[in-house]
């Protein structure tokens, strides 16, 4: 079970890592909301830890900003000391699949780890729908004007980062750094897998949603 932990507590962080290591699980550490984030950007987890209390950006802001912006369905709980009435509903409400309060039993946060990741991503989540166009994030499915069309994984990639970013600009800097990381091909390989796309998404349509910004990089046009 691949987790993130995010915690600004150092020693509370590695106490929790090292017993949940100690069963088996893989554990990323986060100690800034903003870094919590990124990790879920650029990652897949079977569930994410959060606390709340956190300086600048809270947990509470971080699930937003996974569940709204990002899309992402993953399982989440939060680990917290608050533990009002209202503290608990934020939670819920911001995004959070569970609430467990500190001082808490290392083998009951195990517990509720192992009944989320079999519960498995959450379904009202990850679907994103842009003027003619959906694209579901946990299946991989896209379907244009009620059409479905296929695409393989780089495509799909490449058109999850448009939809992510909709309606801005996306750099071709930012594209290739998401399919290939800091190790680009020298050849102009995204050239190749934007026509590919293109051709799969729009070229069977009137209007094209892909454009491209001379100078500046894509962005989805859906002409509403």
């Amino acid at each position: 079970m691949k987790i993130l932990l995010l915690e600004d507590n150092i020693q509370l962080a590695e106490s929790i890592g090292e017993y949940l290591e100690g069963m088996g699980c893989d554990i990323d550490y986060a100690y800034t909301a903003a870094s919590c984030v990124s990790f879920v950007e650029q990652n897949q987890y079977d569930v994410l830890v959060l606390d709340i209390a956190m300086p600048g950006m809270t947990g509470l802001e971080a699930c937003d900003q996974i569940r709204q912006h990002l899309q992402v369905a993953t399982p989440l709980i939060f680990l917290t000391a608050r533990d009002t009435l209202d503290d608990k509903l934020a939670g819920y409400k911001a995004g959070g699949d569970d609430y467990l309060i500190k001082p808490f039993a290392p083998e009951e946060l195990l517990c509720r780890l192992q009944a989320l990741s079999l519960r498995g991503p959450r379904r009202d989540l990850g679907i994103v729908k842009i003027g003619p166009l959906e694209v579901n994030y946990s299946n991989h499915s896209v379907i244009r004007d009620g059409k479905t069309i296929a695409l393989h994984a780089t495509q799909f990639a490449i058109l999850k980062l448009l939809t992510q970013n909709y309606p801005h600009t996306v750099s071709r800097e930012r594209v290739e750094r998401t399919i290939w990381g800091d190790n680009p091909p020298d050849s102009d390989a995204l050239r190749t897998h934007m026509y590919r796309l293109r051709n799969l998404l729009d070229k069977p349509f009137d209007l094209p949603l892909i454009l491209t910004i001379h100078g500046k990089g894509y962005r989805l046009e859906t002409y509403e």
